[in-house]
């Protein structure tokens, strides 16, 4: 008797306990709904992005410097004036430039009327016609001479008599030097000859275009050395620093001016090896800048680098941006916060990054069934900095995502956040 009440009692603590466990179980399970915060699962549009920093510049720049030294006469344009490319900016004295430069003035005129001389007159090609004309004379007759002395030469000799001097005639065979004479003429005539139908053969069709080239070699020379006595702008674009004045006297080196591209802005930004490869040319770009307040620009990617550079162990590749509504607030060497977007889709389901869980190496989510977080495994596509695009998992809009479950709901300790 006394065994089956104590049987009884145990009974009845184990029931009470496992009811008392059950009820904490369910209470702890079933939570209000009102506990949680929940997000509607929507379909919509997503934009990624990769962000960085960088520093406008122009598209090009340029300090420009005197090659020459002398006083100052003329600065012929002012800060912030836009010149063309060749535009003279400023002037030296002549009278105190250096005598190579005022003399390569005459050099020019020289070099310049022997360069026209050769591609107008026809005086050279009628002179060396002419002169293949006489060495192929003195040709023919030195090799006239030399063949007559192949055979007995004829010749008249004045011989005494018992009558008086009387002409007789005879022959002989040239000598030795008389042959060697002749065949070093005929020789020098040849080489005459065949000079003088290279020169015809170089001219006869016009003037040889290695005297053309050296002659505007030339000229060249000679206005490169007169072009130093003043500056000129060598692209399109804004001056932009102007440190000479009129009577400053300079030296080859001093600083001149300084030329902008301004049309054309650019910003260099560094992309981590990571995101490199989703970065392509033609992608769109937003810019924002600290000095330019309540206001975004826009750009596209115009060129990503093939070779990352690293610093420290962190791998960047270099990626340039062209600004294609710069206005006149935007400057060279501002900061700006760029942002490549890299992908851009429309009416996909989206999850936020912010309720994404991973638990034994799986993506899941809760789903607020019943005022219970339900675990859900889910695969994530694209992504921007606060949604992503659903690919797979048992997920419908309307369902309420929950944001922030419990931590004692995850297996193996509390949540790691979602990388990305």
């Amino acid at each position: 008797m006394k065994k089956k009440l104590l049987y009884t009692g145990i009974a009845i603590v184990v029931i009470a306990v496992g009811a008392f466990l059950f009820v904490r179980y369910q209470a702890a399970k079933k939570v209000s709904a009102s506990t949680f915060q929940t997000l509607v699962v929507e379909k919509g549009g997503l934009t990624g992005t990769v962000g960085a920093t960088g520093t406008v510049r122009a598209n090009q720049s340029s300090w420009l410097v005197w090659q020459t030294s002398g006083t100052v006469s003329n600065v012929n344009y002012n800060l912030g004036d836009i010149v063309k490319s060749g535009d003279v900016l400023a002037l030296l004295n002549k009278t105190t430039l250096s005598q190579n430069i005022i003399m390569a003035e005459a050099d020019l005129v020289s070099a310049q009327k022997t360069l026209d001389d050769l591609k107008t007159s026809k005086l050279a090609a009628a002179n060396a016609e002419l002169a293949l004309v006489n060495a192929q004379k003195d040709y023919e007759d030195r090799l006239q001479e030399r063949e007559t002395l192949n055979s007995p030469v004829n010749y008249q000799y004045l011989k005494m008599t018992a009558l008086g001097p009387r002409i007789r005639k005879g022959t002989r065979s040239a000598n030795e030097r008389e042959i060697n004479e002749a065949d070093a003429k005929l020789a020098v005539a040849t080489a005459k000859m065949e000079d003088a139908q290279k020169e015809w053969d170089r001219l006869k069709n016009g003037p040889d275009p290695r005297d053309i080239a050296a002659a505007e070699a030339r000229v060249a020379a000679a206005q490169a050395t007169i072009d130093l006595e003043y500056i000129s702008a060598p692209f399109s674009g804004t001056i932009t620093d102007i440190p000479v004045k009129v009577g400053d006297v300079v030296s080859i080196g001093s600083q001149a001016f300084r030329v902008d591209d301004l049309s054309h802005l650019l910003v260099d930004v560094d992309v981590s090896e990571i995101d490199i490869n989703r970065v392509k040319l033609g992608q769109d770009v937003t810019l924002s800048f600290d000095a330019i307040l309540s206001k975004e620009y826009h750009g596209k990617v115009t060129s990503v680098a093939r070779v990352g550079t690293s610093n420290q162990g962190v791998v960047n590749f270099t990626v340039t941006v062209e600004l294609t509504d710069a206005d006149e607030l935007v400057l060279p060497q501002m900061t700006a916060a760029v942002n490549i977007v890299v992908v851009q889709l429309s009416d996909v389901t989206l999850i936020p990054n912010r309720a994404v869980r991973l638990v034994d190496g799986q993506r899941v989510i809760y789903i607020l069934k019943n005022g219970v977080p339900t675990e859900t495994k889910i695969e994530l596509g694209a992504n921007s900095d606060t949604t992503s695009e659903l690919i797979s998992g048992e997920v419908k809009v309307g369902d309420l995502i929950v944001l922030n479950p419990p931590t004692n709901m995850f297996a193996g300790g509390p949540p790691q956040g979602m990388r990305r």
